[in-house]
């Protein structure tokens, strides 16, 4: 339970309340656009029965770079590492607290005041001090200090905001479709589908449930991982896709197609305002701190067991694979992604990362799939105390679904995944770099 609120905590973020706007634009129909999430919420659950096998197969910290890397060699497996530290944890927990500031700043208005205190040039890159950022700064720094003091006080943190997300969103689900001023005739197609809408609407439909395979990255602490964390990945993700379902059918219920397509604010607002007014609008805003900081909670946890995994191997900065001498916590490694964030914080950068590097995720966890069939083929013989259900099929769906999307990407907008690109293979230099200065040494030992 304590993996499977891992998942839930990494994937309900601020996906949730961004995301169904933009959708609606792309798939004008309530019906396509519970099709989407249902569809993306079934690719999830085919990636996390995969990723449940490789993670029975090789039970350690590190996720997809651990099955990369046994599977295609040490450069594919650095590249997701490389590309999880710089855009993808960092990234995610840079935009969650910077959200989570804005948020507060509907209680405590300096909280979310934006205006700049100082700034200092570096030169293409300006970094910026405000209210909002230091809040920002505070609440990435807080939540790393716990997760260093130990998976005990991390774990009682995680659980605690984990539970309280799944019950707001319930509670706002039940409360607007028994005595919210909705209606059902919102369910009335605005347009057509098209199925290239489909494929597009689907990148930000999948980015929304990433983090469906947080349980894997930490593999190694979960006692008895060939039952628990095939377990885990199935609960969490089976949690999410039905919160997910109920939560774009409250929105349609609140607000026609049209409306939300127009929308230039987080769409939970807007809903909790036509639902019940105002007042509840405030109290949703609330609500959403609460839910921005488990997902703060489950990044700053699950993103420094991979850099630990990538150090131990003598594929990252070794001080990253240094455990707390009292904690038994990757706390470097820690450090080392708050301090990344939070430059992305004081530059304003994180959300060109998260959008050039957002086809990325789809595309690891797509090729993290295929390193199933490649392992079962080059090693028939390793114990699996787990297979994924629904081998072949279900595995090749999730990896052809990918990777198809990813081509509709490149070939829809291939700027940003040229940049997207750039980004992500800068990350080459620095592993034949870091590969180089490697020396043989003593190994790590693993997470207690």
């Amino acid at each position: 339970m304590d993996a499977a609120a891992i998942v839930v905590s990494n994937v309900i973020g601020s996906g949730i309340f961004i995301t169904p706007a933009i959708i609606a634009t792309m798939v004008p129909h309530p019906a396509g656009i519970l099709g989407v999430w249902l569809v993306g919420g079934l690719l999830a659950f085919a990636g996390a029965m995969a990723y449940a096998e490789l993670a029975t197969l090789r039970p350690r910290s590190g996720g997809e770079y651990v099955y990369l890397k046994e599977a295609f060699g040490p450069a594919a497996g650095f590249l997701t590492g490389w590309t999880s530290f710089v855009a993808g944890f960092s990234g995610a927990i840079a935009a969650s607290a910077v959200g989570l500031a804005g948020y507060l700043g509907r209680f405590i208005p300096a909280a979310g005041d934006s205006t700049p205190w100082a700034s200092l040039e570096l030169g293409w890159l300006t970094l910026t001090v405000s209210s909002q950022a230091v809040v920002a700064l505070t609440v990435i720094g807080g939540l790393s200090v716990v997760h260093v003091l130990g998976v005990g006080p991390g774990r009682i943190v995680q659980n605690l905001l984990a539970g309280l997300k799944v019950a707001v969103l319930l509670i706002f689900v039940a409360l607007a479709l028994t005595i919210g001023h909705g209606t059902v005739e919102h369910f009335q197609p605005a347009g057509p589908v098209v199925s290239t809408s489909v494929l597009l609407a689907l990148i930000p439909v999948m980015f929304s449930y990433s983090g469906w395979n947080a349980a894997s990255y930490v593999a190694e602490e979960i006692r008895d991982p060939a039952r628990n964390v095939p377990r885990a990945l199935a609960v969490g993700t089976i949690v999410v896709v039905l919160v997910y379902a109920a939560i774009n059918v409250t929105y349609i219920y609140a607000m026609p197609i049209v409306e939300m397509r127009a929308l230039d604010v987080r769409i939970v607002d807007a809903a909790a305002d036509r639902l019940f007014g105002p007042t509840a609008a405030a109290a949703m805003a609330a609500a959403t701190v609460t839910i921005l900081a488990a997902s703060i909670s489950a990044n700053v946890m699950a993103g420094p067991r991979v850099y630990f995994a990538m150090a131990r191997d003598g594929l990252f900065f070794a001080a990253a694979a240094r455990l707390h001498p009292r904690f038994r916590t990757p706390a470097i490694a820690i450090g080392a992604q708050a301090a990344w964030s939070g430059l992305l914080v004081l530059s304003s950068t994180f959300g060109q990362l998260i959008e050039y590097t957002g086809f990325a995720i789809l595309l690891f966890t797509g090729v993290a799939v295929l390193a199933l069939f490649r392992l079962r083929w080059t090693r028939p013989d390793d114990s699996r105390p787990f297979r994924a259900w629904g081998y072949p099929v279900a595995p090749g769906i999730f990896a052809l679904a990918s990777l198809t999307i990813v081509i509709n990407a490149i070939r829809e907008d291939p700027t940003t995944f040229g940049t997207g690109l750039m980004i992500i293979l800068a990350g080459l230099p620095i592993f034949w770099w870091i590969r180089r200065k490697h020396e043989v040494r003593p190994v790590p030992p693993p997470l207690s």
